[in-house]
């Protein structure tokens, strides 16, 4: 979530804030003072004189530090406005207090809504105090105009309080979800990676099986079959060869293994076992093709087990978040590689509510856990995936494996 960023100017003050309030005090006192000398001229009154100079620029130059010291910068110019509005100047008109209702909405913004509160009241209780002196020679228009500039002043700085406030949480907030999301992914990462680890366990332990299986019976063929001894001592060396390339993928993964389970013996399903799972697909409602293109050829199990795998996910992905579309599965065999595409047309009518794990449609964004799982699967083989939605509509899962495994 990113919220968007302020003008040039205000981002500029927001890093300079001393700076800025400084030529805002200074800006205001000079208005001040001007304002005092075009209305004694209009008046033919003499120049102000140096009390009212001093206390002008007492309203103003606090509020270089209105943000750093609300609280200080608001009692300074508040009270040297009551001041200026209690001393009997006759010959001058007191000034509009620009200072001070910028000093007391600074005070309202940066301090915490209690203190404002109470200090809101104080300056409505001084505001009567010095209207209701003789020296100052106001009226009602006077005090009214006083009041609600006052007033306004404070309003606007308790909602600039407020929204800075939901600002910070609203970023606070991203900020969190941010992590948790990372934190998702990564266990996902984790949890996908302890799988696939478990699985290449059973299959070397399936292999291992074999070998022991095989050994045992070398001395009998040794003894009544010496051609067919060869042939099993040859088969023992290919599965042992088969075992040390899927261990050397298992320790690749250096992933601690979380939670229970059972040790399969029985090999894992692979490429031959498509059909059936196609065929589960199109009785739960999806219209499941497959097609098998080029020249099968012998993948390594660990191969087989990743292409099973990924076509079950992709085909789940599509049943929960696309509904009941047609869907293709094409498998083709290459001279070095092979390559599967999942593709669903995106028409179903009757599409599953989104389980806020899986996420089919951005993998721009932050990818769901049913396409983190194949692109891990396809690293660990040295392969490629690429996933998004088809150029007829619907979404395409394409993946590339090299036949001889990556060892």
């Amino acid at each position: 979530m990113r919220l968007p960023r302020p003008p040039g100017l205000v981002a500029w003050a927001t890093a300079h804030p001393l700076v800025a309030d400084s030529l805002l005090g200074g800006l205001l006192a000079t208005v001040s003072l001007l304002a005092l000398v075009f209305q004694a001229r209009s008046e033919h009154l003499p120049p102000p004189g140096l009390l009212a100079v001093a206390l002008v620029l007492v309203v103003n130059v606090p509020l270089a530090w209105r943000r750093r010291h609300p609280f200080g910068a608001n009692l300074v110019a508040g009270l040297a406005s009551a001041v200026y509005g209690a001393t009997p100047l006759p010959d001058l008109v007191t000034p509009v207090p620009l200072g001070g209702a910028v000093a007391l909405y600074s005070m309202a913004a940066w301090c915490d809504r209690r203190k404002a509160v109470i200090v809101g009241v104080t300056t409505a209780v001084a505001v009567v105090i010095v209207s209701w002196v003789p020296q100052t020679q106001s009226d009602l228009v006077d005090f009214s105009f006083t009041a609600l500039l006052l007033t306004s002043a404070w309003v606007l700085g308790d909602s600039a309080r407020i929204r800075r406030s939901y600002t910070a949480e609203l970023e606070a907030r991203a900020a969190w979800l941010a992590r948790q999301q990372d934190y998702e992914a990564q266990r996902a990462v984790t949890a996908e990676r302890a799988r696939i680890a478990r699985e290449l366990h059973d299959v070397v332990a399936h292999h291992v099986s074999m070998m022991v299986v095989q050994a045992e019976a070398g001395p009998v063929v040794v003894e009544h079959d010496a051609p067919g001894a060869v042939r099993t001592f040859d088969a023992i060396a290919g599965i042992g060869r088969q075992a040390l390339v899927e261990m050397r993928r298992l320790l690749g993964l250096l992933r601690e293994e979380s939670g229970r389970h059972e040790t399969v013996l029985a090999p894992q399903p692979g490429v031959a076992h498509l059909p059936e799972l196609v065929e589960r697909i199109r009785q739960s409602g999806l219209k499941a093709t497959l097609d098998v293109e080029g020249e099968p050829v012998a993948l390594p199990p660990g191969v087989e087990l990743a292409v099973y795998r990924i076509v079950q996910e992709a085909l789940t992905n599509v049943l929960k978040h696309a509904g009941r579309v047609r869907v293709r599965v094409r498998v083709r065999y290459g001279a070095r590689d092979m390559h599967l595409e999942i593709s669903d047309d995106g028409g179903g009518t009757e599409p599953a509510r989104p389980d806020g794990v899986t996420v089919r449609t951005e993998m721009n964004d932050r990818p769901g856990h049913g396409l983190v799982g194949m692109r891990e699967r396809v690293h660990l083989f040295g392969g490629e995936l690429t996933a998004g939605p088809g150029p007829d509509g619907g979404f395409t899962v394409a993946v590339r494996l090299p036949v001889g495994g990556a060892g």
